[in-house]
């Protein structure tokens, strides 16, 4: 009797044991939706997001236990920032909702054999958002960057959710940054992307051309220099950019440039794309543009510094380049889509521009 007992609660403390490991499961495969209020952590552990492939690590130096341990406990809105955080949400939903689908929301842009001949190629992918209907146009957004922070979880997943919310098609780049952005990676980056997505145009369900860049802060340079035909899409033999959609952009490196050729590129020859000032990439034939910044952007600085907004204007009027440029007063750096500041709505007004000189 004794003994039959002992099996009898051997066996429920097996159940149970059961029970407990399977609840972890449970519980991630039944979190709900995605808020502002999500930290970082859940949404990492989300099964879909993490099946999906994108990249949730804005920062290189997540991967330290310290890093990482303060960066999983952030809320949504405090790593991506309160103007940006219900947009980036509704983007992470997307994802799950499109994963769950069916649907493949990443993809390579190099081959394997690229990759394995330079390993630093293997973080260069594509998020894509489809829109509703087919043959809509498309846009590759490029998210700012501070050297090992890279934006496409914040400003790249915000814009993505706007833009798809309006009908187009969204490709969220996440290029490569920080040691790896040496001999023009970036550009490369962007390059090899339109290729893709202009060669795969049909099975992705897009327009191969007039696309639109939207890119902001540094990646906003990056756009800004391939949109020049000698410097950029040209010199890749890929397809112009329609327009170019460019959030507090970056228009000149300045002190920068000794910098970064020091640390990326020390001992080599060749031009550099964080060389060349915006208003330098200008010339007859450049994408219509429609750029903005705040009057409280202390990042990027005054607007009259050398080589910054002033001169970027008048380098597209002397080479009668369409553009829209807008001042806000209350629009610090890094706020992607906006919301709660002046800048609120800046997406439907640059789409307007698009779809103007596009149509």
């Amino acid at each position: 009797m004794r003994s039959w007992n002992y099996k009898l609660l051997c066996g429920a403390v097996c159940l149970a044991q059961l029970a407990c490991l399977s609840l972890p499961v449970w519980a991630a495969e039944n979190t709900g939706p995605i808020t502002a209020h999500t930290t970082m952590q859940e949404i990492r552990q989300d099964p879909s997001i993490a099946k999906s492939g994108i990249f949730t690590f804005g920062n290189a130096d997540d991967g330290s236990a310290l890093l990482r341990a303060y960066f999983q406990n952030q809320t949504l809105a405090e790593y991506a920032g309160q103007e940006q955080a219900e947009d980036c949400a509704a983007a992470l939903n997307l994802v799950v909702e499109n994963y769950n689908a069916g649907r493949q929301v990443t993809y390579k842009v190099y081959t394997e054999e690229e990759i394995a001949a330079m390993p630093a190629k293997a973080a260069v992918e594509l998020y894509y958002f489809p829109a509703e209907q087919a043959n809509a146009k498309f846009a590759v957004v490029l998210g700012g960057n501070v050297a090992f922070t890279s934006g496409e979880l914040r400003e790249g997943m915000a814009s993505a959710a706007q833009l798809h919310d309006m009908g187009y098609g969204v490709f969220v780049l996440r290029y490569r940054i920080w040691m790896d952005m040496g001999d023009n990676a970036p550009l490369e980056d962007l390059a090899r992307a339109v290729e893709y997505i202009t060669a795969h145009a049909e099975e992705l369900g897009v327009q191969p051309e007039d696309y639109a860049l939207v890119g902001f802060s540094s990646g906003g340079q990056v756009a800004g220099v391939f949109a020049n035909s000698k410097r950029g899409y040209g010199r890749y033999h890929v397809a112009k950019p329609g327009v170019l959609l460019l959030g507090y952009s970056v228009s000149d490196t300045s002190v920068m440039k000794p910098v970064y050729y020091t640390l990326y590129d020390i001992g080599t020859c060749g031009w550099r794309y964080y060389w060349t000032s915006l208003d330098k990439a200008v010339e007859e034939g450049y994408p219509p543009v429609y750029f903005w910044r705040g009057n409280d952007d202390s990042m990027l600085g005054p607007a009259w510094v050398p080589g910054q907004y002033n001169d970027f204007e008048k380098a597209l009027q002397a080479c009668n380049v369409p553009y829209k440029r807008v001042t806000y007063q209350h629009a610090p750096h890094a706020i992607g889509t906006g919301n709660g500041t002046d800048a609120e709505g800046w997406m439907t007004d640059a789409v307007a521009f698009w779809e103007q000189y596009t149509s």
